[in-house]
């Protein structure tokens, strides 16, 4: 499954791991996330396992 904007992922790894979270903006071969608990923060896509949830989203600019 690809990390495009809106998938529901689980964090692996990382102080915040076994969280749910949604990926809100791609940056390089990085992530931005997003999720109830957690702080709005970049996250390698290696520490991520993708849910087969998306979820919309519209991007502020």
């Amino acid at each position: 499954m690809i990390l495009s904007i809106g998938r529901v992922c689980k964090k692996i790894k990382g102080k915040d791991a076994g969280k749910y979270c949604a990926v809100v903006n791609k940056i390089g071969k990085m992530v931005v996330i997003d999720g109830k608990g957690m702080k709005r923060s970049k996250s390698d896509i290696f520490h991520l396992e993708p849910m087969p949830v998306t979820i919309d989203i519209t991007k502020n600019d």
